[in-house]
């Protein structure tokens, strides 16, 4: 197999909790041929989507900072559709370069590349949007570019959260109360005076207990899920927060959710996917990068990063 990953410059992987890092080191382990380009490296010549190209040799990390667990050869002009996958692992925000990514991998797989996720996919499924799809699972909801209309939802339900739809990490989150004194100098940020469309949803108490990372792949079911805690004081449990990982077996609501899901998923070449869920409501949908990887490994002794490179090597020969 050679296999391209797309993603953010290798040296800046934290080696220790990496999700693409945990995927590279699974497929050198099958002697799988590695490389690795940026989003920015993309580009079409005489109409065929190419990408500059590095083979790498997948050394290992020594240490939790070790930049050197690598050793990448000369970047080369290659065809997407030399490889026999194509893995998009590029981190948000989704922006219009990230948008326009999509669309040459769109192109690429015109020409025979075996993208994944699919660019089709990453377009339609905006990771915070994506809920809309599947209401009965999730809190009240608000997406909208007016203030006024947060301002509405916030008096109906009192304590709210309100988010970018393009940021990750928990970037840009704010949890709004009636009696919040910066109520409008956090939408006019936010809102960016009325000019950026935001989702706002009732605040759910049990993010206490953990934001939980459901993972699907190939349109299979983990069997655990990553709660991720939020520290005293703090409102996300994202890991890039400070939030707390602790991996656990799926309950019935969540193994309900994920399992509505991942047919969907699947149908629409979504290979990967980590849903966010909080209590009993569905948050996000994620698919651009979800991690989680190695904590579930770590902590339960289960191979997730087998268990993607097996659903790979199978979707790539479809």
């Amino acid at each position: 197999m050679k296999v391209l990953f797309i993603a953010d410059p290798m040296a800046s992987f934290k080696t220790y909790k990496d999700t693409t890092y945990a995927m590279m080191r699974e497929m050198a382990k099958r002697g799988w041929q590695l490389f690795h380009t940026l989003s920015g490296e993309l580009s079409v010549n005489g109409g065929l989507v190419t990408a500059q190209a590095s083979a790498f040799e997948f050394l290992g990390a020594k240490a939790d900072d070790d930049c050197a667990w690598f050793k990448s050869s000369g970047k080369v002009q290659t065809a997407l559709k030399a490889f026999d996958a194509v893995i998009m692992r590029t981190d948000p925000p989704f922006d219009m370069q990230y948008l326009y990514a999509t669309q040459l991998l769109t192109l690429a797989e015109q020409q025979g590349a075996k993208v994944f996720n699919s660019g089709q996919a990453m377009r339609d499924f905006n990771e915070k949007l994506a809920i809309l799809n599947f209401s009965r699972f999730t809190a009240p909801t608000l997406v909208t570019t007016r203030s006024a209309d947060v301002r509405a939802f916030l008096k109906e339900h009192g304590d709210i959260i309100i988010k970018p739809l393009d940021g990750m990490g928990g970037m840009g989150i704010f949890r709004l109360t009636e009696k919040d004194p910066n109520i409008g100098s956090i939408l006019e940020t936010l809102m960016q005076l009325d000019s950026r469309t935001i989702m706002a949803q009732r605040y759910i108490p049990e993010i206490v207990h953990g934001d939980k990372r459901i993972l699907i792949i190939g349109g299979e079911v983990v069997p655990y899920a990553l709660a991720r805690i939020p520290q005293n004081g703090e409102t996300r449990g994202n890991l890039a927060a400070g939030g707390r990982g602790v991996a656990q077996e799926l309950g019935g609501r969540d193994r309900e959710i994920a399992e509505t899901l991942a047919p969907e998923l699947k149908r629409r070449g979504i290979l990967l996917a980590g849903l966010d869920v909080i209590g009993s409501n569905l948050t996000e949908v994620n698919v651009t990068s979800p991690t989680g990887f190695q904590e579930i490994m770590k902590q339960k002794d289960f191979d997730v990063a087998a268990m993607f490179a097996d659903a790979v090597a199978e979707w790539s020969v479809h």
